[in-house]
């Protein structure tokens, strides 16, 4: 795709997105034209402002719940900071008589804090990482159903940042999120956790795994991954 052809798609964008409601950027040759873009340093010089501004006004029609990016950081470092506070405080937590049985306290807080930790450090490490490496971020965003809380990245930034550094931006949410089940696990055991939370943690690790061998590697981050790092060859 030369520049010629690459202004022709931008164009086409630009112009449905002077009308109303949602539109589909990959029928217009948008993500083409962005593919284009990537492979040559003096199209990314050309043809990054334009591209992001044609990418967010869309992201921001299409999306049902978009707030500031801060204020995903903010909750997302509120959410972790809770979920480290209930792994540390699990051993210390008595176990509580019930009616008929004892609640375990301890077991139930380390896998509230693992659900919480993986809940939000995977899209903090997109965060940190993204900052780390030059990558700007607009918008915090989830959809309704199932909900997938995210960082929208501000095109421009992104395409700036060298591939290689983009690729482990979208890796590092993957990785972050899959360790922290079996770190809770190991913490849990070495303070004498019941074997069923541990258990239940690391099949929690496991699933993940799965998951991203199975699904991530085709419409998530991994295939991100992938993408970014065949431009960085």
């Amino acid at each position: 795709m030369d520049a010629a052809a690459i202004d022709r798609a931008l164009a086409s964008c630009e112009a449905a997105l002077a009308q109303r409601g949602r539109i589909g950027l990959g029928r217009l040759g948008f993500w083409m034209a962005v593919a284009a873009v990537k492979r040559e340093r003096a199209l990314i010089e050309r043809y990054a402002e334009r591209i992001a501004r044609v990418d967010r006004e869309a992201f921001v029609r299409a999306t049902p719940l978009v707030m500031p990016a801060w204020m995903g950081v903010a909750l997302g470092s509120a959410g972790t900071a809770a979920g480290v506070a209930l792994v540390a405080l699990a051993p210390f937590l008595p176990e509580a008589l019930g009616a008929r049985d004892r609640l375990p306290l301890a077991e139930i807080a380390y896998l509230a804090g693992a659900g919480a930790l993986v809940g939000t450090t995977h899209s903090l490490a997109h965060w940190v990482v993204g900052r780390l490496v030059g990558i700007r971020f607009t918008h915090v965003f989830s959809k309704l159903m199932p909900p997938q809380p995210g960082f929208k990245t501000d095109y421009a930034s992104y395409l700036r940042t060298p591939a290689r550094s983009r690729a482990w931006m979208h890796a590092s949410g993957a990785l972050v999120s899959k360790v922290i089940p079996f770190l809770v696990a190991a913490l849990a055991a070495a303070r004498g956790a019941a074997p069923w939370a541990v258990s239940v943690l690391l099949a929690l690790g496991i699933l993940q795994l799965v998951t991203d061998v199975t699904l991530s590697t085709r419409a998530s981050d991994w295939k991100r991954f992938r993408r970014e790092m065949r431009f960085a060859r």
